[in-house]
């Protein structure tokens, strides 16, 4: 059975800091591209930040994010990461991990909750 779980969503302050763990089973981590995306309410989900399959050298950030967040992987822990720094408000949103190798094999976590608030 194919999951992803996400942690460690939260509330934190402007400014602050937080990290993101997605863990996933049921296939080869290695070989899945994966990806962070958020979604804020009322908006279109959005592409936070990607990481390559295997040795994960391609790493791709969003506009907004770029330069504040660090997308990584461990593939001997089947986890992929987001540490994200200096935190907006606007940053608020359910993050989603995402894995991908084709079409026909893309999966979705369930999503963690990010708020950034005074």
């Amino acid at each position: 059975q194919v999951r992803l779980v996400e942690s460690g969503g939260g509330l934190v302050q402007p400014g602050g800091s937080l990290s993101l763990s997605c863990t996933a089973s049921g296939f080869t981590f290695s070989n899945y591209f994966m990806s962070w995306h958020r979604q804020a309410p009322g908006k279109e989900r959005e592409l936070v930040a990607s990481i390559s399959s295997h040795r994960g050298n391609l790493i791709n950030y969003g506009d907004s994010v770029k330069g504040r967040f660090t997308i990584s992987r461990d593939n001997n822990k089947d986890t992929v990461y987001l540490q994200m720094n200096a935190l907006k408000v606007e940053d608020t949103a359910v993050y989603y991990c995402k894995a991908s190798a084709g079409e026909r094999y893309t999966y979705w976590g369930q999503g963690t909750l990010v708020t950034v608030s005074l």
